[in-house]
């Protein structure tokens, strides 16, 4: 099987040293102070996104074969999510 990295390879590394932080450092260091008490449950949401993002890079990459297409359309997709993530908050 041939390694090929994509954003979302990186989303999922970044997902799962959020979730450790979190659980090792309590999520002062992620959240702030608000939530001192819901350590195991920020970092279990953190590795739920991080399981998440992985199969939606599987599914991305079954269909989209050329490596240049899958960066465009997996890029496309992390600013997507923010842009929304920034209108919700």
């Amino acid at each position: 099987m041939k390694l090929r990295l994509t954003p979302l390879n990186f989303a999922v590394a970044f997902f799962i040293v959020l979730a450790i932080i979190t659980w090792i450092y309590k999520p002062v260091a992620v959240t702030g102070e608000r939530y001192t008490e819901m350590s195991g449950t920020i970092a279990l949401v953190f590795l739920l996104f991080a399981v998440m993002s992985f199969f939606l890079d599987m599914i991305f990459r079954n269909f989209f074969s050329q490596m240049k297409l899958l960066w465009m359309i997996e890029i496309s997709f992390i600013v997507l999510t923010a842009v929304i993530y920034l209108l919700v908050r």
